[in-house]
């Protein structure tokens, strides 16, 4: 069993930033997928960003360039940096960490880019 807590949500202006934190639990050294998902009203659940086990990165093609994924394994927390905010970009945002086989879920944490 892993609990995802995240939090770094809140409003900010186009072209800021925020950084999203998501503590797990249990050690997410031995978690085979962390990421970050996004939903934004009306729409799917949709990938903004991964990192796997092995330190392989990939995200989606909208935020590629602007967002960076990181993961402390000492803390057992997973990052999302995201610069040059858009309207665009508001959404909830939660973590997920696959591991044996199971997804687990965080929250969420909303993002709301405007002026």
């Amino acid at each position: 069993q892993v609990q995802l807590v995240e939090s770094g949500g809140g409003l900010v202006q186009p072209g800021g930033s925020l950084r999203l934190s998501c503590a797990a639990s249990s050690n997410i050294f031995s978690i085979d997928v962390m990421a970050w998902y996004r939903q934004a009203p009306g729409e799917q659940r949709r990938l903004a960003a991964v990192i796997i086990s092995s330190g392989h990165i990939n995200y989606a093609e909208s935020v590629k360039g602007r967002f960076t994924i990181s993961r402390d394994n000492a803390n057992n927390t997973v990052y999302l940096q995201m610069n040059s905010l858009k309207p665009e970009d508001t959404a909830v945002y939660y973590c997920k960490a696959h591991s044996r086989g199971t997804d687990y879920w965080g929250q969420g944490t909303q993002v709301t880019v405007s002026s």
